[in-house]
């Protein structure tokens, strides 16, 4: 018995910051539409509008406004941005079985089997205008029987479209797109294959896989297997389930405020270490607190997505002080960082935010290198007296 023709779609939230933005100024809608983080930051995120200039994500808004001195740019609705993302997730979540969040603005979801009951392509289509309709925010799908392929539709979709690509026409879909079309193609390999006489994906499925590897390595195989239309159909449900977090057992109860902060500071500061390890960003954060008695409370509370110690070290702190029973001893504080999902470049771009994020990564080597807490916060150096006990929770 062969195998169900598997049926993946990948939704893509098009121009996500833009879109909130546009939805709490309509004045917006139409114009060249920077976020960003002003005139000495970079850019964000940009309208198609804006694009037409040549106008993209990290370039520095000096020169954006270069090239656009009439662009608009706004980061007013920047805290509505992960609420729009968690209401989408829950939006599709609740009408698919299993649906992977790939980024704060894209999924994937799995409607193989759902052809039985009713159309995969009037589902997919379905669920676009739902989201839509709910939300207010434009949303472009790409269908097909693998991922690659359905986030390729998707892309040769927008803006706010939707494209199939029957099982059975994969190679029609793909072999006459520029090679730079392939996920992972960037422009460095894209040039040495096209100085190869490989322009297009019919190119590549028609050259020997000997000779890709002989270009471009183990890479050459996969490149090939993609341009006969072969991909990975698997939709990974981790972000649910994964979190990342670290606990520590105090040799002797206390009932220090100081000493107490103290201490969960330094456990977010391990904690965001390993989030930033994974690549991830964190959209919720728990405290947990043992008393002396061994009484167990804790309380978790939603933020911006971010992977920063000082954003979820405010967090940290606001709801120890809400959850903390003032006077009673505490036996072991630990916290929790949850709903992982990829970083954002556009996330990490505003303010100073992407200058923070490389000097905690930075940091971050430094302490691999050189030991645990070779570099730390002046506030939260551990007191001499201090002796703990620290424990680490699987990331499962």
């Amino acid at each position: 018995m062969s195998a169900p023709v598997r049926h993946i779609a990948h939704l893509d939230l098009d121009s996500f910051f833009v879109s909130v933005e546009i939805l709490h100024n309509p004045q917006l809608r139409g114009k060249p539409v920077i976020v960003g983080g002003g005139d000495r930051g970079v850019v964000a995120a940009c309208s198609y509008e804006a694009r037409k200039f040549g106008i993209h994500s990290a370039m520095p808004i000096k020169q954006a406004l270069q090239r656009c001195p009439q662009a608009i740019i706004t980061n007013a609705s920047r805290k509505q941005y992960s609420h729009y993302s968690r209401w989408v997730t829950e939006l599709i979540a609740a009408k698919v079985p299993l649906v992977e969040k790939a980024s704060i603005d894209e999924f994937y979801i799995d409607l193989t089997g759902m052809d039985r009951f009713f159309g995969v392509t009037a589902f997919a289509q379905s669920l676009r205008k739902h989201i839509t309709e709910k939300t207010g925010l434009p949303i472009s799908c790409g269908l097909a029987t693998a991922r690659f392929i359905a986030k390729m539709a998707t892309n040769e979709a927008k803006p706010n479209g939707f494209l199939v690509v029957p099982p059975g026409k994969e190679k029609e879909f793909l072999w006459p797109l520029p090679i730079d079309k392939i996920n992972g193609v960037g422009e460095q390999t894209a040039t040495l294959l096209k100085s190869k006489g490989l322009y297009h994906i019919e190119d590549i499925a028609k050259a020997p896989v000997e000779l890709l590897i002989s270009y471009v390595g183990k890479w050459g195989e996969t490149l090939w297997e993609k341009a006969h239309g072969i991909g990975s159909t698997t939709i990974s449900t981790e972000w649910e389930q994964k979190s990342v977090s670290h606990e520590r057992t105090f040799e002797e109860d206390s009932q220090d405020l100081n000493f107490l902060l103290q201490q969960l500071l330094q456990l977010v500061e391990e904690t965001a270490a390993d989030v930033r390890a994974e690549e991830k960003m964190a959209g919720c954060l728990t405290v947990k607190i043992k008393y002396q008695d061994f009484e167990v409370n804790s309380k978790q509370g939603t933020l911006d997505y971010t992977a920063l110690d000082d954003v979820l070290g405010a967090k940290a702190k606001q709801l120890f002080q809400e959850l903390y029973q003032s006077g009673r001893k505490v036996r072991l504080l630990g916290v929790r960082c949850s709903q992982l999902v990829p970083i954002s470049l556009q996330m990490s771009l505003f303010d100073q935010a992407a200058e923070k994020l490389q000097l905690y990564q930075a940091v971050d080597q430094l302490n691999i290198r050189f030991g645990k807490h070779t570099l730390t916060k002046a506030g939260i150096l551990p007191q001499k007296e201090d002796k703990t006990a620290e424990g680490k929770t699987p990331n499962k």
